[in-house]
């Protein structure tokens, strides 16, 4: 049965295939990328990046409201989002405000294809 993924023949372009291989990233250098996007894979963290791509700052009793979650569960999302790198918090007062990094907001826009600024604006692209 011929797969339509396999190759039929063997034609090693050597010089490029060895031009490639030298200039992936060590195996172990990719880890922290994968646990990035790791943690925006889970549809519930997903969920609580993109109320902050799109409303900014939050605090937790807000993040619950806009995403219709219980408090704790998005309390505990949003720490595996600081976690990974693609979110921050700050308290204020009683208040744990969060926002997504610079690199959250880009890993965010890179698998939704939107711009959180423009969300924010009301014209997604």
């Amino acid at each position: 049965m011929e797969r339509a993924d396999d190759c039929d023949l063997l034609c090693l372009d050597l010089p490029h295939a060895e031009q490639v291989r030298a200039a992936l990233p060590a195996p172990e250098a990719l880890d922290g990328v994968a646990a990035r996007a790791k943690a925006l894979s889970d549809p519930t963290r997903l969920r609580v990046a993109t109320a902050l791509a799109t409303g900014g700052a939050m605090c937790g009793c807000d993040l619950a409201w806009v995403t219709g979650l219980a408090t704790n569960l998005v309390s505990h999302h949003a720490r595996a989002l600081r976690a990974a790198g693609l979110a921050a918090s700050r308290r204020d007062g009683k208040l744990v405000m969060y926002r997504l990094t610079p690199t959250g907001t880009a890993l965010l826009e890179a698998l939704t294809g939107a711009d959180a600024a423009s969300e924010r604006a009301g014209t997604v692209r």
